[in-house]
């Protein structure tokens, strides 16, 4: 693949949401030697301070997407915005945080662009923004939107992505990139969670151990927009305005993925096979986001197992990466074996046993 350029120079490249688990690491790809796009400049925006590696070789500006003069200062000069800032929400937070982060904070990064004259730009969407709560199975990039969606956060997806479809013009070159349950080094929201489950000293799975899922590795999700960059700018036309999963394995249950990489980073785990029904759960999460309503007035806390929680983990969905590998060649640039090695070193380290 020849170099990327954009007149004669090397794209400068804004990172919305560059501090956050997924956004370190597409920091990383863009900067790696290796990367299918070398940039000039890479400019983090970010509400919380960037701590990832490569921290001298960026710009960082400390910012919300929801305040649009900030969003159109971060994208003056920059050639290419990587749009990944977004509120993760398994239905905890209020549908007004969600939607002025998710969906308004889309339409400030949009307006930006056009402001700035910036002609591509990379969104990370999510599989939630078809979920439905039922099974899908085998399903591609045609899968309609449903009706209904499970949780405000799906909705923002969602809308989210009509937002960017509807800019994508021949000033402002679009792709939209669907991941689910992105795991790897330093992930707040499954390994984190998990060890968190394992130290309390009753670790529990959801469902029956029958439902099967996609899942991808941090580094190989960041991958896929270095990539569908390099590609959009380089004169791709076929991916423009297009959406497409990715996913770098074979779907498995939620916890028989997992329980391994807990295991492997030195974590006993009790009792050893105890599986809740899906119902069961789903009364005890009803129970816990009732009582942090109850709360809520007083103290504000999300409760540890939440509905969405519960059904996600306990319903099939399964797809593949095959229009990504057509259209834009993507292909996993880190094995299995070494995102595994990976996520277990990471969490070995961090495990105080190991350590003393």
């Amino acid at each position: 693949m020849g170099e990327t350029t954009t007149n004669n120079k090397k794209p400068n490249v804004l990172i919305t949401g560059g501090s956050g688990f997924l956004g370190k690491r597409i920091v990383e790809e863009f900067l790696a030697p290796d990367s299918p796009l070398i940039p000039g400049k890479v400019r983090v925006l970010d509400i919380k301070p960037y701590d990832g590696k490569l921290k001298e070789t960026i710009e960082f500006v400390k910012g919300d997407i929801r305040n649009p003069d900030v969003v159109k200062e971060s994208c003056k000069g920059m050639d290419l915005v990587v749009h990944a800032a977004a509120i993760i929400d398994w239905g905890t937070k209020s549908k007004q945080e969600v939607l002025a982060i998710n969906v308004e904070g889309t339409r400030n990064v949009i307006e930006a662009c056009r402001e700035n004259g910036i002609e591509y730009m990379i969104y990370t969407s999510s599989l939630d923004a078809v979920f439905t709560g039922k099974p899908l199975v085998n399903i591609d990039e045609t899968q309609p939107y449903p009706n209904h969606h499970h949780t405000i956060y799906c909705e923002s997806k969602k809308l989210a992505e009509i937002e960017v479809k509807n800019a994508t013009n021949e000033k402002l070159k679009t792709v939209m990139l669907r991941p689910s349950d992105i795991y790897g080094e330093d992930d707040p929201y499954h390994m984190d969670s998990l060890v968190d489950m394992v130290k309390s000293g009753f670790y529990v799975r959801l469902g029956n151990g029958k439902s099967r899922n996609q899942h991808v590795y941090v580094g190989n999700m960041a991958y896929a927009h270095a990539l569908a960059a390099a590609e959009l700018m380089n004169g791709n036309e076929k991916i423009n305005g297009q959406i497409y999963f990715i996913t770098d394995g074979e779907a498995e249950n939620f916890f028989k993925f997992f329980d391994p990489l807990v295991i492997g980073a030195g974590y006993k785990l009790f009792p050893k096979n105890l599986w809740l029904p899906r119902w069961f759960a789903f009364s005890i999460a009803t129970l816990s986001e009732f009582g942090a309503a109850l709360m809520r007035p007083i103290k504000k806390y999300n409760p540890k197992l939440s509905r969405f929680a519960v059904t996600y983990i306990s319903t099939d969905f399964i797809f593949s990466a095959d229009k990504a590998k057509k259209d834009f060649g993507f292909k996993p640039k880190y094995s299995h074996a070494e995102a595994t090695k990976g996520t277990i070193e990471f969490y070995r380290k961090a495990n105080p046993k190991n350590n003393m």
